[in-house]
């Protein structure tokens, strides 16, 4: 028999049982859709990331305390890295341009009758430069805040907003922790970085935070959160690194384990994108069990349908066609229920991309790749899984055939 034949007897075959090819493809469907879907966010989520890590600028280096290892095994922050180690970076190390170091604790702010919990960053003039902060309204901190321990506070947008609505802040007086603080500036809004809202914070004197909102609580003097540093240019940005590093070892008499690490932007980039990809490859590949389970899907269903039209094989039989005819005609059967369902499993998950880019931030891209292989998997299941009820077909007597219908 013609192959084109076989293919036109199957598409009529499928069409007459709507109902039962839907449902034979809807394993396949959601197999794929997931596949594409979960790719596309994986990918999204990893741009998201890296757009974010851009808008700090090439150059930026972050300093934590304690190593990886210690980071990893403790929900503690350990308290090794101090205000003085920053000063020393500033002064000692040539390849950077500014230095910013960060203490921060949520808190209690409040205005009048109105209580909100926020981050309270305490920082130093440096900061918006480093971190790339730009005020709105009034002014960011000075040297002056900072060695005097005034009790000045800048506000986030989203801070501002909530706690002022459309009245000017400048001027005004808040409390953080119970302490009055004069809001000498608003910042612009900022957006969102890694998950965190960055609106959603004030800032105040490192020193005024310190003595002030949360007291000292290391040995070794002002503890921080991190350091953020700017190096000169991105040429620069190895020897900060390896400066830094050198630089904070002979301060803390270190031998063996650094007690702090240094990341540059791209050590960070890579760091996320290991995690992303990992989640990415592992919600594909839960999703592709579903492509496995539509493939068994289509085999029971074929299974049946050899049940089903024993009459109709025998009858072909009978008037000649060849064990050949049948195996072809069932397998492209299986083949074409799976290649549609792959087909419209990608224009859903396409769609669903679509969907989440328009709706959300996070910008899910379409991946080629991803959609050829699913497509390429479930027209293979379709072939795999259809050989053992195509078989079987083929293999009928025909006159037991006749005789059974």
């Amino acid at each position: 028999m013609d192959v084109l034949e076989s293919v036109k007897m199957a598409g009529t075959t499928l069409v007459a049982n709507k109902l039962r090819s839907s449902l034979t493809m809807l394993g396949i469907i959601i197999g794929n859709a997931s596949v594409i879907l979960m790719v596309g966010v994986g990918q999204g989520a990893q741009k998201l990331a890296s757009e974010q890590f851009e808008s700090l600028g090439p150059n930026t280096l972050f300093v934590v305390p304690g190593s990886r290892e210690t980071q990893n095994t403790t929900f503690d922050i350990p308290k090794t890295l101090v205000f003085a180690d920053a000063e020393a970076i500033a002064t000692q190390v040539p390849s950077v341009s500014a230095v910013a170091p960060q203490r921060q604790n949520r808190q209690a702010v409040t205005y009048g009758n109105k209580n909100i919990q926020t981050l309270v960053v305490g920082t130093t003039p440096d900061f918006a430069e480093v971190r790339r902060f730009s005020v709105d309204k009034g002014r960011f901190l000075t040297n002056l805040d900072v060695e005097r321990n005034n009790q000045v506070v800048i506000l986030g947008s989203e801070v501002a907003e909530r706690l002022f609505g459309n009245k000017t802040a400048i001027g005004e007086q808040i409390r953080v922790k119970g302490m009055s603080f004069q809001v000498v500036g608003v910042m612009e809004p900022k957006g969102s970085f890694l998950g965190t809202n960055q609106d959603d914070q004030v800032f105040v004197p490192i020193t005024t935070m310190v003595n002030r909102v949360t007291g000292r609580t290391s040995p070794y003097g002002l503890d921080l959160t991190f350091i953020s540093i700017s190096a000169k240019d991105e040429q620069s940005i190895a020897a900060a690194k390896f400066q830094i590093t050198n630089l904070l070892r002979l301060r803390h008499q270190i031998t063996g384990e650094d007690d702090f690490t240094v990341d540059t932007q791209q050590d960070i980039l890579q760091i996320v994108g290991a995690i992303t990809g990992a989640l990415t490859f592992m919600l594909a590949a839960i999703a592709g069990i579903s492509l496995f389970v539509g493939g068994i899907g289509i085999m029971n269903i074929m299974l049946v349908s050899v049940t089903e039209r024993t009459q109709e094989i025998g009858l072909r039989k009978a008037i000649g066609a060849a064990p050949q005819d049948i195996l072809i005609q069932f397998t492209i059967e299986a083949v074409i229920l799976s290649v549609a369902g792959g087909l419209i499993g990608t224009i859903i998950g396409v769609s669903g991309i679509a969907t989440i880019g328009a709706l959300t931030p996070l910008k899910a891209g379409i991946s080629p790749i991803a959609i050829a292989v699913a497509t390429g998997v479930s027209g293979a299941i379709g072939l795999v899984f259809g050989v053992v009820p195509a078989k079987r077909a083929a293999q009928l007597d025909p006159i037991v055939a006749l005789r059974s219908a």
